[in-house]
């Protein structure tokens, strides 16, 4: 009595978004862990043999089997639907098994999402910063697309990060670039957003006094 008093009562175990086409994999590993706790997700190992019809010669012991069989497929369905937007819900509702749903919805988002994976790393490839404008915004801009490569299992190590602002910077930071490049320590992505934003206000107030002193030169 108390495991289907847990069984019914997952949203006490586990809060699910639920799931309307974006962030499969994170929503995918929810459902999974609940599943799991449930020890229902064994429903949906493919490799599960069907279930098969009653015989009048079945032992009780069978027959319990197949019954607890019948509810964990139950159960196991209506997790996964009730973890759907209603829009999803609405398309697989109709459809008869617990795996029939999760091997569909793999099908269609896992395939979806590889697709912005190879978008998304792209974007990072290609990314550049730009004199024209401030650098912290940039950075912040960098780190969103790091951040969406998280949420699909795609984690770049943080002294790679800080390698690839390097790399990215314009080449009017050739210079700056090699002095960092060649000290021993190691920076952080924290340190080297602060010693950046130094540098930055440090070109504009040069860029400043420049522009002040042609202007004084043409006044004279």
């Amino acid at each position: 009595m108390e495991g289907e008093t847990i069984k019914i009562m997952n949203q006490d175990l586990v809060r699910l978004d639920r799931f309307d086409g974006s962030n499969f994999t994170r929503w995918q590993d929810k459902v999974r862990f609940l599943l799991t706790t449930l020890k229902i997700f064994y429903i949906l190992d493919p490799t599960l043999a069907p279930l098969l019809e009653p015989k009048e010669n079945d032992t009780p012991q069978v027959v319990a089997a197949k019954k607890k069989r019948e509810e964990d497929e139950l159960i196991c369905r209506g997790h996964i639907l009730n973890a759907l937007s209603d829009r999803l819900y609405d398309l697989y509702t109709n459809t008869n098994t617990a795996r029939e749903i999760w091997e569909a919805l793999e099908n269609k988002y896992k395939a979806e999402e590889e697709g912005t994976k190879k978008f998304l790393i792209s974007q990072y490839i290609d990314f550049k910063f730009f004199d024209e404008k401030p650098f912290l915004p940039q950075i912040h801009e960098l780190q969103v697309i790091v951040n969406k490569l998280k949420v699909l299992k795609i984690e770049l190590p943080e002294a790679f990060q800080v390698g690839a602002i390097m790399a990215k910077l314009p080449s009017s930071w050739k210079g700056y670039r090699k002095r960092i490049l060649h000290k021993s320590e190691d920076y952080s992505l924290e340190e080297i957003q602060k010693h950046l934003r130094i540098e930055e206000e440090s070109r504009s107030r040069d860029k400043m006094v420049e522009e002040s002193n042609g202007g004084t030169n043409k006044a004279n």
